[in-house]
């Protein structure tokens, strides 16, 4: 088909770069329908933890930013809500192992698969299902303009003279969407344009993970009672684990 004109660009800035034990702080999205902008989805995350100043510095979302809002559990339940609409689903989300009929947009992203095992990750532990096929522009910036000396969202929008605010989330959703189009433009005519522009099932497996239980909640604290501990992420947040490594962890140092 080659370029794909109707797709959801999103976006996820993150506490790290692991989407096993890292956090979403930001979700980003834009709804393209026939190349033009026709919804957009922006939500800050409250990710039960301290933000590093690495993370403040380069996003500019800062610990206070995101104090009051809203934690991921109910952020990706309306992102699902918004990723349905642009479907044009009218159907209530599908728990998992029940079939839902709604033919979902591909996403596009800048390392798309990035995105795509956070947001997973989030979806899965909320009892939600969550496959998609995606769109990477940076695997066709790799392919198209393998002469240039970064293909990172921010060179290449400076290459093609495309508005960025980096490291914000919507901003960098639109920015991708953008890019999307200028590459299209340009690399059109090759022979594996069609290939390259269009949208593949995307891979990645994941375990729903259980919440913290009570006694885990009681040992860390008797944990921290004990010996000069300071967890950077709330008690109540972890999942079951994350507890368990982090017991392993302070007792490994301390000793029992």
């Amino acid at each position: 088909m080659g370029k794909w004109n109707d797709y959801i660009c999103v976006d996820v800035e993150t506490t790290g770069l692991n989407s096993a034990t890292d956090r979403i702080i930001e979700i980003g999205a834009v709804y393209v329908r026939n190349g033009l902008v026709e919804d957009t989805f922006e939500a800050l995350v409250r990710p039960c933890m301290k933000l590093s100043e690495r993370v403040e510095e380069l996003t500019g979302i800062t610990n206070e930013m995101l104090k009051e809002e809203r934690d991921i559990h109910e952020v990706i339940k309306e992102y699902d809500l918004f990723e349905r609409k642009c479907a044009g689903a009218s159907a209530e989300p599908g728990a998992a192992g029940k079939q839902t009929e709604v033919e979902f947009l591909p996403l596009l992203g800048h390392s798309v698969h990035f995105d795509y095992a956070f947001l997973k990750r989030a979806f899965v532990n909320a009892g939600m299902k969550y496959e998609r096929e995606g769109i990477d522009t940076l695997k066709i910036a790799r392919i198209c303009l393998s002469g240039l000396p970064s293909r990172s969202l921010k060179s290449l929008t400076e290459h093609y003279g495309i508005d960025h605010q980096a490291h914000r989330a919507l901003h960098d959703a639109r920015a991708t969407s953008l890019l999307y189009e200028r590459l299209w433009e340009e690399f059109q005519g090759r022979e594996d344009a069609c290939k390259l522009f269009s949208p593949v099932r995307m891979k990645y497996h994941v375990k729903r993970q259980s919440p913290i239980r009570p006694h885990q909640k009681e040992r860390l604290r008797q944990l921290m009672e004990r010996y000069p501990v300071v967890l950077n992420v709330e008690i109540d947040s972890l999942m079951r684990n994350e507890a368990d490594r982090m017991i392993d962890s302070i007792l490994a140092r301390y000793g029992k």
